[in-house]
């Protein structure tokens, strides 16, 4: 258990633009920073990091809170799991309280599968530098790709011998389940290791843990895979990763470009020539998930091929998607009978930087050369040539973009480009029907499963409109270029809260951004409490349950005297409280940084994050005028309904007051003052 010291410390520490900037790309914009949500797939960035408030928040899905939540969400850990991996990146040391038998089996049961993928790691490796078929076998057919020891560490090469059950047996004694390494696919369903006479590649998540290996077979047997792979776990899934993406990720964003290849050697071999740009698709096609991947750090994506036009042809059909999430690809057609791995050892890291940057061609344009070749002199292929790469044009979002490519592939392939142009408005009215057709189907099923019990997926929109008709080509010939944007629902509506919520949430938001400040020098009054014994004995009158809640946190803070920090909210246990907290202090807006480029400054007063004290005067007076008006509202039904004269004229002594006081605190609000008729002062 780490103690609540160590826990402050490490939240203190750790600065958010640089935990969320080892997995996404960030730009400076005035005093926060933005970039492309991880958590959900967006085409415009609505993910902002505030690093003087040390917390992020993505106003696209609504995930939001300090450096230990990004790491919970982004690597699926546990609150104790994301303080460790923060307090290793920045140095500090743990030094946990002693754990109960029942406290480390269940700390066991959350990092299971982890411990378990690190044991194997050790146990090849050992294999691998300790055994002498290890070394005669395995040792020697990574030396003879040309990779140094420092190489083979790093990337966790390792090798597993012949024997049926040797690694099996050995887990098992040092306390390994069976269950567990079963599911991790590191023991078949008869027992024995289901890796065998095999060097070992080890497969990271985007943090670094191991998340699963793949082994290449060391004999020729035709009956046997080359390569084989862990199966999908909880911890890792094929789809959503790319190979070497935990080494690369930096260097794609200091590049700003992704080079893709295919093979685990590919990589390896790039990597240690210098060129750590690099992920591999580990002989999968590319999904939308690992695209997404890359998007995070670069949307330029530069994909190397064999020198085999035939494979290339093939692996082409299945780039759309690329380009669907607006990304720019470049394709690199290596010489014939090279691959990454052997072209690099052959002609050295300058030449071979040399070349990829020479031989790399837009992919479209790339695609329709290719495809031309096989047309020539053939009108029917040509046909299909052309709706080929019209289609791959339509999947583009940007209008601009895909205005360029159809006016450049028009010259390239001799046709008229008002034609293209009607072929791509034609297939972009046919992927908008059908993406709303995908979406009514999806909200009609979720619906069903509702209806028995079950709970969707998510919700989609069944009233989606259908798309304008200005997208299709028109009679007058002329056919705009829809953004993929208008296929996406409209967002919803934000609520806007208004009369005492608003005051609520405003006083709320004062108390948690700046409650520790002094209010009073000469009696070292906080702000906190200023306002909270201003309206203590109106707490109970507050309309929003989660800004009470807060209210009444930090009155409980005040009379505890505990200190008032930004990090005791957004790292508060509990999650509703925290991700109110986080919404509170994070705002959309921010204040034009020209000011201080044109020195433009405020003259009536100090700027707004150093104005807490007038801030928190005018809030207080603001709250206490909104809650006077809803007590003159309620007397005021009284004095319409109230028959006894005696009760009657109190009601109206007491509305003159409440008159008085409302009036008193607009005149000091500078509002208009409106009498209420029949009730003049």
């Amino acid at each position: 258990m780490i103690p609540e010291k160590t826990v402050n410390e490490i939240l203190e520490t750790a600065k958010i633009e640089d935990v969320v900037g080892d997995f996404v790309t960030l730009k400076r914009r005035g005093v926060n920073m933005i970039g492309l949500c991880p958590f959900h797939n967006e085409k415009s960035p609505s993910f902002t990091v505030s690093p003087a408030k040390n917390i992020f928040k993505c106003f696209g899905c609504g995930q939001a809170g300090n450096t230990a939540k990004f790491i919970m969400e982004h690597e699926t850990a546990t609150f104790p799991d994301a303080l460790r991996y923060l307090a290793d990146k920045y140095g500090i040391k743990i030094e946990e309280k002693k754990l109960t038998p029942e406290m480390r089996e269940a700390m066991q049961a959350e990092d299971s599968l982890f411990i378990v993928n690190d044991y194997a790691l050790k146990y090849f490796q050992t294999t691998l530098f300790e055994t002498d078929m290890g070394k005669s076998v395995g040792l020697s057919y990574f030396k003879e790709r040309g990779y140094r020891e420092e190489t083979i560490e790093k990337w966790g090469l390792g090798f597993t011998d012949e024997r049926k059950s040797d690694f099996t047996t050995k887990a098992t004694t040092d306390g390994h389940t069976i269950d567990k390494l079963k599911k991790l696919g590191l023991t078949s369903q008869y027992g024995n290791d289901f890796f065998r006479n095999r060097v070992m590649f080890t497969i990271r998540n985007l943090s670094g843990k191991v998340a699963a290996f793949a082994g290449r077979i060391m004999v020729k047997d035709v009956k046997a895979p080359k390569y084989i792979n862990s199966p999908e776990t909880e911890v890792y899934n094929k789809s959503k990763t790319l190979y070497g993406a935990y080494f690369a990720k930096k260097h794609i964003r200091k590049n700003d470009e992704c080079i893709l290849v295919e093979g685990y050697t590919d990589v390896i071999s790039l990597h240690q020539a210098g060129i750590e740009n690099v992920v591999a698709s580990s002989g999968t096609s590319l999904t939308v998930e690992q695209i997404g991947l890359v998007k995070r750090f670069s949307q330029n994506m530069k994909i190397l091929y064999d020198g085999d036009a035939a494979g290339v042809k093939a692996a082409l059909r299945g780039l759309d998607m690329v380009l669907e999430q607006d990304m720019n690809v470049k394709v690199v057609l290596l010489p014939e009978g090279e691959d990454p791995d052997s072209y690099v050892n052959k002609v050295g890291t300058a030449k071979f930087q040399e070349y990829i940057d020479q031989e790399a061609k837009d992919f479209i344009l790339f695609k329709t050369s290719l495809l031309l070749k096989e047309a020539a002199g053939d009108p029917i292929k040509k046909t299909e040539l052309i709706k080929d790469i019209v289609g791959s044009i339509a999947k583009i979002p940007d209008p601009i973009k895909r205005s360029l490519y159809v006016k450049e592939c028009a010259k390239v392939m001799e046709v008229d480009e008002q034609v293209l142009v009607m072929e791509a408005n034609r297939t972009v009215g046919q992927l908008i029907k059908k993406r709303q057709l995908d979406r009514e189907r999806k909200a009609r099923q979720e619906a069903r499963e509702r209806q028995q019990g079950s709970s969707g997926s998510g919700s989609f929109d069944p009233s989606f409109p259908s798309p304008p008709p200005e997208f299709f080509p028109t009679e007058t010939g002329e056919h705009p270029m829809p953004h993929w944007d208008d296929l996406t629902p409209p967002a919803k509506k934000r609520k806007v809260e208004s009369g005492d919520t608003f005051q609520e949430k405003d006083i709320v938001r004062i108390l948690i951004e700046f409650g520790g400040k002094v209010y009073d020098e000469e009696t070292q009054t906080t702000i906190a409490e200023y306002i909270l014994t201003n309206i203590e004995d109106v707490l109970e009158e507050f309309d929003n349950a989660q800004y009470k809640l807060l209210a009444e946190t930090c009155m409980e803070m005040v009379v505890a005297k505990r200190e008032f920090t930004i990090q005791s909210f957004i790292g508060h246990r509990n999650t509703d409280l925290s991700s109110v907290a986080v919404d509170l202090l994070h705002s959309p807006y921010e204040y034009s940084e020209g000011w201080e480029k044109h020195e433009i400054f405020l003259r009536s007063q100090k700027k707004p994050e150093l104005n807490f004290s007038k801030d928190a005067e005018k809030s207080l007076k603001q709250f206490k005028r909104k809650k006077i008006e809803k007590t003159i509202a309620k007397n005021q039904v009284r004095i319409k309904d109230e028959k006894d004269p005696k009760k009657l004229m109190r009601y109206m002594k007491v509305h003159s007051k409440l008159l008085a006081m409302r009036n008193e605190l607009a005149v000091d609000l500078g509002a208009r003052i409106l009498d209420v008729p029949g009730f003049r002062k």
